[in-house]
């Protein structure tokens, strides 16, 4: 399956909606996530439902990526949260890294056998990432060129270290993030900067065009539609609406 560039028109509305994302709730989603989507990057973590057997609701979490099959055809591939990561066939030092969320080396098993891969945790998920050693190592070594880094910065770079470094005496952190579509996340400032620049913040309400999606206190998107909007939801679009008009006029 190859990942390319995907239109809105594209989008499998109808596969996601049997898990109740409708087209209004994506489309209501913050422009870097709908651009994160349309590259064939994980969706934000989501709230999904789905009937079982028995008609029973099933509520669960997940993120969602774009794929374009061989026909060129596009489909959905989830990645629901789980309640822990499956880190068993990694040693005790390569899990303690992996849980501090580093990148690690590691032979992994894949379809095609024991292949040598960057890995490591999702977050939002608990998934385990992984991706074949040349595709990072090939953007490391351009990285190496621009910047001209010695052996031992790229090795703390594929040890799962940010590394920090000056560009006409700007601050800059760069370190392997496996969410990122290069694989190689940079950040103006330091390395603290660098790792909370990965735990991208949402605003407690986020409005769109046919309703809000709402962060609770753990970090939990939830989406109300419009018709469902309480006295503190249209209280609160009002003033977003206010900030809005503000910030246009300076």
């Amino acid at each position: 399956m190859k990942q390319v560039r995907f239109e809105e028109h594209e989008v499998p509305y109808k596969v996601l909606g049997q898990f109740g994302l409708t087209r209004e709730m994506i489309e209501d989603l913050p422009l870097f996530a709908l651009e994160d989507i349309g590259r064939g990057r994980r969706s934000p973590v989501l709230p999904i439902r789905v009937s079982d057997e028995d008609g029973q609701t099933i509520k669960s979490r997940t993120r969602f990526a774009l794929v374009r099959l061989d026909d060129g055809k596009v489909d959905v591939v989830f990645y629901p949260v789980l309640e822990s990561s499956p880190l068993e066939q990694y040693n005790e030092e390569q899990q303690k890294q992996l849980m501090e969320g580093k990148a690690i080396l590691a032979q992994v098993e894949t379809a095609e056998g024991r292949q040598k891969m960057f890995v490591q945790i999702d977050p939002g998920t608990r998934q385990v990432m992984s991706v074949a050693t040349p595709i990072i190592g090939r953007n490391l070594q351009v990285l190496s060129d621009e910047m001209r880094l010695g052996p031992a910065e790229i090795r703390s770079i594929q040890n799962g270290e940010p590394l920090t470094f000056l560009v006409d005496d700007e601050t800059v952190t760069v370190g392997i993030d496996l969410n990122d579509r290069t694989g190689l996340r940079f950040c103006e400032g330091d390395s603290q900067k660098w790792k909370e620049q990965g735990k991208r913040e949402w605003d407690k309400y986020t409005f769109g065009c046919y309703g809000c999606w709402v962060t609770d206190e753990d970090g939990n998107l939830d989406y109300v539609p419009e018709e469902q909007y309480t006295e503190e939801l249209w209280n609160e679009q009002k003033k977003s609406a206010e900030r809005h008009a503000a910030s246009l006029r300076k």
